[in-house]
């Protein structure tokens, strides 16, 4: 079972790759690579690319799975010119962050350049080069410069939703060595910056077990109500829906008993895959990281009230929410079997109170 060190060595590793939208080349090699070291872990790969982390053995319960995306917010180029990189911008990122900033190809034999054409309809634009060119397909990243992360917390260029899939498969390094949690495993799915493209195709084409409770591992925008450092959040629901009562309840419940440090709140700054598999007919409930700089917005609440300068920057996340996170994926795939007694709590409650009713 890793250690905390070696889970956090595994998070700055994964949060600092390259990645975007239909281009989570880097991500999936790693995953392979790190099942690959484990022979009790089974790797398969859907036919739209999302990987399926498993353990072997046989299992008596219906699978419980964390789901994690591999893409980030990014630049991905679609030709070169004389004039330089044009490029369709994969993901949802406000138009003030795209004025006069540079970026770094992380990619490919090309450097950098500046950004000199965006247009926010479309998505799409023109990055200036100096040195080497970059070949189409290719993927950038704003220029964030040097900085050193706060003591206690993580500042890479993409905790959404890399921090989850290091989350996720944390998690199943240590179930893997628990015969009570052999049902778990790790979905980790491609273009959830596009809308939710790999968790729609996996619910589609039979990659999801119609029986499997989804575990949705997102990195969520922080506020003063969810805030970083608090503990992880056990997600009611997003901007777009309120996820499975049934499974959010028994995990509450669990987690509650466990003592473990969490918060539960409505996180309605986004919405992420739990809401498309409810849409699908699956069963999700949602847990999350708060996250700061979420898509590498910095200062976004002043720039959303319109009086500060829009700056990329690197997210944040707090290692602490990230081991509780890690803490909390194991309670919650024990938990979604669990009779949480809700219903037998109120029949004591009516038994002893009816008498008033006359």
């Amino acid at each position: 079972m890793a250690s905390k060190a070696v889970a956090e060595k595994w998070l700055a590793e994964m949060a600092n790759l390259p990645t975007a939208s239909g281009r989570e080349d880097a991500v999936q090699d790693w995953v392979r690579a790190w099942a690959g070291r484990r022979p009790d872990l089974k790797i398969t790969t859907d036919t739209g690319g999302n990987l399926l982390v498993t353990i072997r053995g046989r299992r008596r319960r219906d699978p419980v799975l964390a789901v994690a995306h591999m893409d980030h917010p990014g630049f991905v180029v679609t030709e070169v010119t004389a004039a330089g990189a044009r490029f369709e911008f994969r993901g949802g990122v406000l138009p003030q962050y795209f004025v006069d900033v540079r970026v770094d190809f992380v990619t490919g034999p090309a450097k950098g350049g500046r950004l000199v054409e965006y247009d926010p309809i479309d998505k799409t634009g023109l990055i200036a080069l100096t040195g080497p060119r970059p070949s189409p397909g290719d993927v950038a990243r704003w220029s964030f410069g040097r900085r050193r992360a706060r003591k206690g917390y993580l500042a890479a260029p993409a905790c959404d939703d890399l921090a989850g899939c290091a989350a996720a498969l944390a998690a199943l390094d240590r179930a893997r060595k628990r015969a009570d949690l052999i049902h778990f495993g790790v979905l980790l799915t491609r273009a959830e910056e596009m809308g939710f493209v790999g968790a729609i195709h996996a619910a589609t084409t039979g990659s999801i077990p119609q029986a499997a409770r989804l575990l949705s591992v997102e990195t969520s925008r922080a506020s003063a109500d969810a805030p970083l450092g608090e503990g992880p959040v056990i997600r009611v629901g997003d901007a777009s829906s309120v996820f499975d009562a049934e499974l959010t309840n028994r995990i509450t419940t669990a987690v509650r008993e466990s003592g473990l440090t969490h918060q539960r709140k409505l996180m309605s700054g986004g919405s992420c895959e739990a809401t498309a598999f409810g849409a699908y007919g699956l069963r999700a409930a949602g847990l999350c990281l708060p996250l700061g700089n979420y898509h590498n917005m910095g200062n976004l609440d002043l720039v959303e009230e319109g009086s500060g300068a829009a700056v990329p920057m690197l997210e944040e996340v707090a290692l602490d929410d990230f081991h509780g996170l890690v803490d909390l994926l194991l309670v919650a795939a024990e938990a979604v079997d669990r009779d949480w007694g809700l219903r037998e709590r109120l029949d004591r409650v009516y038994t002893e109170g009816r008498r008033v009713l006359g």
